[in-house]
């Protein structure tokens, strides 16, 4: 086969499938909060915390391909049923994709651009509890897939809850 015969082939190839693009083009800290209301008592008590961590995402369309993708935590550490800390954050994303089918692009807006955007909002729970007077509080990896495949079993659950409703 002739280099001309091969790069037809390529631009035909090319011509059949989409492009895919994935691209960060920003990621920052819209919202951050650190409320310590027992402090300065809390700081004589013997830390043996509990902690209980709200996760949630949202997604919206600024553009033609272009998302921003909020990933919201809220920290709240209890010592002997005593509020020592909480911290709430929402860290966001800017993100281009395009190509992608419907069901995938609902998978990378719901699950991988929030696992994108988890170090850097693990970071900043770690640095706000840490500049309130308490050991970094490190979260534990989070896994967005299972979460995002729990959610998509809910709301389908919830869609057939409401479909035998209507049939009644």
């Amino acid at each position: 086969m002739s280099e001309k015969e091969e790069s037809s082939k390529t631009v035909e190839a090319s011509t059949e499938a989409p492009q895919q693009t994935f691209e960060i083009q920003k990621i920052y800290l819209k919202d951050a909060s650190f409320e310590s209301p027992q402090s300065p008592a809390m700081f004589q008590e013997k830390w043996e915390p509990a902690t209980n961590l709200q996760i949630g995402t949202k997604q919206q369309k600024l553009g033609d391909n272009v998302y921003e993708v909020i990933l919201n935590l809220t920290a709240t550490i209890t010592v002997n049923e005593t509020t020592a800390f909480l911290a709430e954050i929402q860290q966001a994303g800017i993100f281009t994709l395009a190509g992608f089918e419907e069901d995938a692009l609902a998978h990378l807006l719901g699950s991988y651009c929030p696992n994108s955007l988890f170090p850097f909002a693990r970071e900043v729970i770690s640095d706000l509890s840490t500049k309130g007077g308490f050991p970094p509080l490190l979260l534990a990896p989070i896994n967005f897939d299972a979460l995002f495949a729990q959610r998509q079993q809910e709301e389908a659950q919830a869609k057939s809850d409401a479909d035998g409703e209507v049939k009644h």
